[in-house]
């Protein structure tokens, strides 16, 4: 374990760096939980491409599996982030407004990972607090879907073997 610790973060490093090389936006946006990038992300949305944001999700993706296998710190905010830039990501290609396609996106996301909807759709509204109020429907939409998803696609705990049959 002391030496996998060093291996995993030079691995994230390499993947922030790949990141800040490929994309011309910081390795900030891959390292650390992603709760002081998120709004930043947000409020320059227009700089970012759907590439660079695939990207993102793919490098923030890699370096989230990775921390979580070795280093401290939880998995909620990094998730947001990945949710946010996929939301993103869709509203570049379809016709739904950035802030839209990010709400959803973390809603979804945050949803996937804690499996409490009421606190998912309430953590993403009070984030979104200045478009809170034409946002949460669709918030609340996005949540229940990925909820039912995530319910659906998980493997139900196997059961424990029946007792032994007494003398």
């Amino acid at each position: 374990r002391l030496l996998l610790s060093p291996a995993i973060g030079a691995l994230v490093a390499v993947t922030a760096i790949a990141f800040a090389e490929l994309t011309d936006n910081g390795a900030d946006q891959v390292l650390f939980s992603g709760e002081s990038a998120l709004p930043s992300l947000l409020q320059d949305a227009g700089q970012w491409s759907v590439g660079a944001l695939v990207l993102l999700i793919v490098a923030k993706g890699l370096a989230y599996c990775l921390s979580l296998a070795t280093f401290r710190g939880g998995p909620t905010f990094p998730a947001m982030m990945i949710g946010a830039a996929g939301g993103m990501a869709v509203s570049h290609v379809g016709d739904l407004p950035m802030i839209a396609g990010a709400a959803m996106g973390i809603g979804a996301m945050a949803v996937t990972i804690l499996g409490l909807p009421l606190t998912s759709a309430l953590l993403t509204s009070v984030f979104l607090a200045a478009d809170e109020l034409t946002l949460l429907p669709l918030i609340i939409v996005a949540v229940v879907v990925a909820y039912v998803a995530s319910a659906r696609l998980t493997p139900a705990a196997a059961a424990p073997p029946p007792p032994a049959a007494g003398p």
